[in-house]
C-alpha cells in the first residue's frame, strides 16, 4: 500500500507519552496511528453498514398483526 506523510499536530505531553509507548512496543508513531485510525474506520464503517440495513427495515416496514389499521381507540388504551 503507498503511503503518504502528513503533518499532525498533537499536545506535547500526548507526544511524549506515545514516543515512550511506540519505544516500548518496539514500533512507531506511524504504525500506532495507522492501527488507531484502522480500528476507527472499522467501527464507522460498520455503523454505516448496520444504518442502511436498518433503513432498509424501516422502510419496508414492521408486520404489527393490525394489516396496517388501528382497531382500537386511544380513549380505550388509556383506560385504568
Amino acid at each position: 500500500m503507498e503511503k503518504q506523510n502528513i503533518t499532525l499536530a498533537l499536545p506535547k505531553d500526548i507526544l511524549k507519552r506515545v514516543k515512550v509507548m511506540a519505544a516500548e512496543e518496539g514500533t512507531s508513531i506511524s504504525a500506532i496511528m495507522e492501527e488507531l485510525l484502522q480500528n476507527r474506520l472499522g467501527r464507522h464503517e460498520g455503523y454505516e453498514k448496520a444504518r442502511q440495513r436498518q433503513s432498509v427495515v424501516l422502510a419496508k416496514g414492521l408486520e404489527m398483526g393490525t394489516g396496517g389499521k388501528a382497531v382500537w381507540r386511544r380513549d380505550q388504551l388509556h383506560e385504568r
